[in-house]
């Protein structure tokens, strides 16, 4: 058993008045995150510093008093309180390197505001402060486990979600002792070393001509007026068709391939690199290898299975998975080929597959290798530290 931060997703159908106050919380939660960037922008510019947290927790609660803002007081206080938590994380992380400077929030983009505490579920509703007679909300399975922060959610398609963040205890699954590689592609989408492959649904492509048709209906509306406003919705909604059938068939992959084998060998794929390529880059965006690598991270994590990250500079294509030798003159058209060594003839992503397998397993035993520039059929490999993936508790995994 292991204790594992679980986030459940579901949809909320407030009513007009409490769509008001849901819309309240939005552009206060904005305002004070906008309000208290500016003032850090200011100060960072002007000394490379800026207040913390704690200062600007009690600044907050002089702009609350203040008759221009005082209209602030109508939300939940601890939304607010976040908003500038948020802040402060966001600055850290620019700090210290692991982020850009933080940009302004706009309504335009998903509303959001978070609700630290108190939250909780009856009768079919979510009760949260400010809210008293309960939001009503569509339970589609069992929230399991303790309730932590709840997240409200408003998509450019005018839904409303609630996003729970839980703390639950969850049984390991069974152990079936397999081992296997994974080769991520645009043909098929995941290719296994024992041949199994996994359709690559392209549902840019698959709704290119419906999407296509009703941006060129958008851009035929005059900006701002109501037909502009009901074809950009319409439009949104297009777009969250395709983003909710990506993620459910990213899931449902992810799932099986941890209920199936014991240890998940995979590519540490330069995703932002490769949609650098002009010809392949909506493909590359559309098929989500760099989400799907994280939801296999996470779910090997909860279930006692085991991911390994391959170095990305390994030539898994180029190398024979017989004998290992090396053809340099392989081309990214080239299906198919033969190894000048012994001969076997190989499936480009078969192939590779099977010598990411083969890497994980070294990886696992002695440590990875480091692929540097030269004959790579010479002994032109140096170890270095392992890049196999540390388990990271994840807070942010819809389902499961």
């Amino acid at each position: 058993m292991k204790i594992i931060n679980k986030t459940y997703r579901f949809r909320l159908f407030p009513t007009k008045e409490q769509e008001v106050l849901l819309n309240k919380h939005f552009g206060c939660v904005r305002y004070v995150y906008n309000h208290f960037l500016n003032e850090r922008k200011e100060q960072y510019q002007a000394n490379k510093k800026s207040d913390n947290y704690y200062k600007q927790a009690a600044d907050l609660t002089k702009l609350k008093n203040e008759e221009d803002t005082k209209w602030l007081k109508e939300v939940n206080s601890q939304s607010l309180q976040f908003a500038l938590r948020s802040l402060d994380t966001a600055f850290l992380n620019f700090f210290r390197g692991n982020a850009q400077f933080p940009k302004f929030k706009s309504k335009k983009r998903k509303n959001t505001f978070t609700i630290p505490q108190s939250g909780k579920i009856e009768d079919g509703k979510i009760i949260i402060p400010k809210f008293k007679d309960g939001i009503k909300v569509k339970l589609h399975r069992e929230v399991k486990g303790k309730i932590g922060k709840m997240t409200i959610t408003k998509t450019p398609t005018g839904k409303y979600y609630v996003s729970i963040f839980t703390e639950q205890i969850i049984d390991e699954l069974p152990k079936t002792g397999k081992q296997v590689g994974i080769d991520l592609g645009l043909k098929d989408f995941v290719i296994t070393s024992d041949n199994k492959k996994f359709k690559n649904n392209r549902y840019i492509t698959k709704y290119t001509k419906q999407l296509k048709k009703a941006q060129r209906h958008l851009s035929r509306k005059q900006k701002g007026s109501n037909g502009f406003e009901k074809q950009k919705l319409k439009v949104a909604k297009i777009h969250e068709k395709i983003a909710n059938c990506r993620l459910d068939t990213l899931h449902k992959v992810s799932k099986e391939l941890v209920k199936s084998y014991d240890l998940i060998s995979v590519e540490d794929l330069n995703v932002k690199g490769m949609i650098k390529n002009r010809k392949l880059s909506k493909h590359i965006a559309d098929a989500s290898w760099g989400k799907f690598v994280t939801l296999l991270q996470y779910k090997c994590d909860w279930y006692g299975k085991e991911l390994v990250k391959v170095n990305r500079f390994y030539p898994s294509s180029k190398t024979c998975s017989e004998c290992g030798w090396i053809n340099q003159e392989l081309k990214l058209s080239d299906r198919e080929w033969t190894c000048n060594s012994c001969g076997a003839i190989h499936d480009r992503d078969l192939n590779a597959s099977k010598n990411i397998l083969k890497e994980g397993l070294k990886i696992i035993s002695a440590g990875t290798v480091d692929y540097t520039d030269g004959d790579l059929n010479d002994a032109s490999v140096k170890k270095h530290k392992s890049v196999k993936s540390e388990a990271q508790p994840i807070s942010f995994a819809v389902g499961g």
